[in-house]
């Protein structure tokens, strides 16, 4: 049974990496940190709790945000909408931290995702690291600007951009691959992370490490939906690290999960057998 794992979340991200440790053959014990407020985070609760995840909560004043997206069936055109989300005061978002401090079991990976909320300041991701370094946790990242810059101040074990956020972070062009290895080398010697995932839509992953650098190409599929496909990446790579598996296998069934999300239309998670028969056809090489 691998670690426990926990994922913490401020806004009402999708929960497909959580949704895919409990999904995978091995399975995997997963609890998620996030608040509700209103009518709509309670929906969230019960979609949560239905999907077989533990879930610690605390309570807002503002309502959960929706956010939907809508598939042109004609055209196969998508369309994100992101409705704007509760600000947190700061007794809010300190219960937060107090949820993870009271933790009985400490977790082996914690997961912080998403962009901040309104009211929550930049460095809450490095408020959060400071504390779980000390039990040695193994810190995962997937955030983006103020928040993202802030958190690797304190050094994550994995951090996982796309390359619009590593362009952010660096305040590079990055307009090839030589200098995409460089950007993410440079963050794995300044001790920001020590292993960068960076996720390239079509032109596949790279991932970086003090001792190697791993690239895979993208898998030949005509997308239904890129809804999820972020989250099933760094799902599938979590599950297989928690599981004792190395870093290139673990980078291997990411890609494989990203790939399979984007066989299914819609929001609906991936499937195992996608996900089993992909990961076969993904090719890895060192540069």
């Amino acid at each position: 049974m691998p670690q426990l794992n926990y994922r913490m979340n401020l806004r009402d991200r999708s929960v497909a990496s959580l949704r895919w440790i409990k999904a995978l053959p091995l399975g995997g014990e997963v609890t998620a940190i996030y608040p509700v407020g209103g009518a709509t985070g309670q929906l969230l609760r019960r979609i949560v709790e239905k999907e077989g995840i533990h879930g610690l909560t605390f309570e807002v004043l503002d309502e959960t945000r929706l956010s939907f997206t809508v598939l042109e069936n004609e055209t196969g055109d998508e369309y994100r909408f992101v409705l704007p989300g509760p600000s947190l005061s700061e007794p809010e978002w300190q219960q937060c931290i107090q949820e993870l401090r009271h933790l009985s079991d400490r977790p082996g990976i914690l997961v912080m995702s998403g962009s901040l909320p309104p009211g929550v300041p930049d460095d809450f991701y490095a408020r959060v690291a400071r504390m779980a370094k000390d039990w040695g946790t193994k810190l995962v990242l997937d955030s983006s600007g103020p928040a993202l810059s802030a958190a690797v101040q304190e050094g994550m074990y994995l951090i996982k951009p796309n390359l619009r956020e590593l362009r952010e972070l660096t305040g590079q062009a990055l307009e090839d691959e030589k200098s995409w290895l460089a950007a993410c080398r440079a963050l794995v010697d300044a001790g920001r992370a020590k292993v960068v995932v960076l996720t390239l839509g079509d032109q596949g992953a790279l991932l970086v490490t003090h001792d190697a650098v791993l690239r895979a190409l993208a898998l030949p599929i005509e997308p239904a939906s890129t809804v999820g496909a972020g989250d099933s990446f760094l799902g599938a790579m979590v599950w297989a690290l928690a599981s004792g598996q190395d870093l290139a296998d673990a980078f291997q069934y990411g890609i494989a999960a990203g790939s399979a999300a984007l066989i299914t239309p819609g929001t609906e998670l991936c499937s195992r057998e996608d996900v089993g028969r992909l990961y076969s056809q993904v090719t890895i090489h060192s540069i």
